[in-house]
């Protein structure tokens, strides 16, 4: 039997009383808000992850002996449209709980009103520090890997490579510029002969790619870290690929090994880079597999990291739920603190100091089979690994 489906009729369990209480109760309902239209790449893996976990979940008999539903609406990419979703999704369709956000703006103005509204919410994808350090607060939870637990990986990559003069290229808005001096503070400590010789802030989705690697080359790195995202990302690795720009040069780049992004660029992928992503087609361990397995039924298709990031949020929505005996947003948040639920990776756990996902993910090199991107040389890393112990994660969040 697989042990992942198993945790999951566990996790979602009705209590004694669930054959009762089905019929008495409507569905539990959770609010998703996500830009589904402006970065569908992304975040139609995510859904189709938060949909497979549903299945499952209900199909164990709900939560609290009720059926869990999701309540779908697209932020189109704006923490303005996000909020009025959000009042209108607790307002109206009475949400015990929120989920999504693709951008950490977006998430930053959902944990606002969270906290101003007294409603869980996890932000799925979006990995900006600021969402649970900075910014945290009591009934905001995140799942994706945070910008500080992806730079102690690649800058511990980084370090055994010879370059000694880095430049660097990220979105010019608080992702690329805490994940930009998490890097540099990280590979600095362990090489302190690195210098750093250029910084370049492209506006995020309007990067010209000609000046900024005109910028870069004039500055003659033998390394660059890239966290361009998206089409920024696209257009940073054909313009490279064109001018012979990235040939004598290391490259550490952010998320680019996940699917979402090999996806896109096929025989255009860059070789050799080191990169944080998924290696959804080699990776063999049993938990994996299964969801893998339940994933490709349901989809006809295979999952992403994406995928991983929506199953694990709406297990984790479940388990709380679950926890708390209870759809008051308090109880909800209260029982996300130290939770530990399952997941396509291995157990993952909300840490009760600071809210952050424990969830693993993979360092590795870029090549190309068969005219796609692939990860190989891949290890996976723990997430806990890579974060502050619990003391100093909350020294970090706001006192009140």
């Amino acid at each position: 039997m697989k042990k992942l489906l198993i945790a999951a009729l566990v996790l979602a369990a009705a209590a004694s009383s669930a054959s009762a209480q089905t019929g008495a109760a409507g569905p539990i309902k959770i609010g998703d808000i996500n830009s589904y239209s402006g970065m569908a790449l992304f975040t139609e893996p995510y859904r189709k992850g938060a949909q497979l976990a549903l299945e499952q979940v209900n199909a164990a008999g709900g939560v609290l002996g009720r059926r869990l539903e999701v309540v779908y609406r697209d932020d189109a990419v704006k923490a303005g449209d996000a909020v009025r979703h959000a009042e209108e999704l607790v307002s109206s369709e009475k949400v015990s709980a929120l989920a999504g956000g693709f951008t950490s703006s977006v998430c930053l103005a959902l944990a606002d009103f969270a906290q101003q509204r007294k409603v869980p919410f996890v932000c799925g994808i979006a990995v900006s520090d600021a969402v649970i350090w900075e910014k945290g607060n009591r009934f905001t939870f995140r799942t994706a890997q945070s910008t500080t637990m992806q730079a102690g990986m690649l800058a511990e990559a980084a370090a055994k490579l010879p370059a000694k003069r880095w430049a660097t290229v990220a979105p010019n808005y608080e992702y690329g510029t805490s994940f930009v001096a998490a890097f540099k503070k990280r590979l600095s400590a362990l090489r302190p002969d690195v210098t750093w010789v250029s910084e370049q802030w492209p506006a995020l989705g309007k990067m010209d790619p000609g000046p900024t690697i005109d910028a870069l080359s004039a500055a003659k790195p033998d390394a660059i870290f890239n966290v361009t995202f998206g089409t920024d990302l696209v257009r940073f690795v054909r313009e490279g690929n064109t001018r012979g720009f990235f040939k004598g040069k290391d490259v550490v780049s952010a998320l680019t090994g996940q699917p979402e992004y090999l996806d896109t660029l096929k025989d255009e992928t860059p070789e050799g880079w080191v990169v944080t992503g998924y290696p959804w087609q080699t990776f063999g361990e049993a938990d994996h597999m299964a969801f893998r397995k339940a994933y490709e039924a349901k989809f006809k298709d295979y999952p992403r990291w994406g995928s991983v990031l929506g199953y694990t949020t709406y297990m984790a929505l479940a388990g709380a739920i679950k926890a708390a005996g209870s759809t008051d947003g308090e109880k909800i948040a209260d029982a996300f603190r130290g939770l530990t639920v399952p997941g396509p990776l291995g157990p993952v756990t909300y840490r009760a100091a600071d809210h952050q996902a424990t969830i693993s993910f993979f360092v590795g090199k870029l090549a190309k089979k068969d005219g796609n991107g692939v990860m190989t040389d891949w290890r996976l890393v723990r997430g806990e690994d890579y974060l502050p112990p619990p003391d100093e994660a909350a020294a970090l969040r706001p006192k009140n």
